[in-house]
């Protein structure tokens, strides 16, 4: 980690010192071997492939390394880098899935099939805007309580909370349960 923490500045931009760098990397390693293993997994499970996990939540470490000095709680904000690197992720899947159908002639979906057997969960929280998706995966799948979520996203508990109440009204929408 010698090389990485040569990118590591303080506020300000004033260079660190040999053992302030020693310090943050001793912390951002503790801070590694505490929740390494389970952001890779919970990412994992987002993204389906656990080598792309792996690279997401390695980015997001390095990431922690530069800004070790402004983050007051390292594994929600880990949460809310892996979040984000996993909504640009999906974006970009997104964009290559319309450009292949625009050359592919795509099957015609049976009518007669039950939405509820064909979407997973995860497929449809994909569905769901933006606003309410990482609000939805930093809650219900990093497991990060409501006031977390409102200060990582600086957003009001009472907006996460009424975000969280619509998701679960669009998702029971789309795996067709009636409420």
């Amino acid at each position: 980690m010698t090389v990485l923490a040569s990118a590591v500045e303080p506020r300000g931009g004033l260079s660190l010192t040999t053992r302030d760098r020693v310090d943050v990397e001793a912390a951002v390693r503790e801070v590694y071997e505490a929740h390494y293993a389970r952001l890779a997994g919970w990412t994992a499970r987002l993204v389906g492939d656990p080598d792309l996990a792996h690279d997401l939540a390695t980015e997001a470490f390095l990431r922690l390394l530069r800004e070790f000095g402004t983050v007051d709680e390292p594994r929600p904000w880990l949460y809310t880098v892996t979040a984000n690197l996993v909504r640009d992720h999906w974006r970009k899947r997104g964009r290559e899935q319309v450009a292949y159908q625009r050359h592919e002639a795509g099957a015609p979906r049976d009518a007669d099939t039950d939405a509820a057997t064909t979407l997973t969960v995860r497929e449809a929280v994909l569905r769901l805007p933006d606003r309410l998706r990482v609000v939805v995966l930093l809650h219900y799948f990093a497991d990060l309580p409501v006031a977390t979520v409102a200060r990582q996203l600086d957003k009001a508990e009472g907006t996460v909370k009424r975000d969280l109440f619509d998701a679960r009204q669009r998702l029971a929408q789309l795996l067709g349960e009636s409420r």
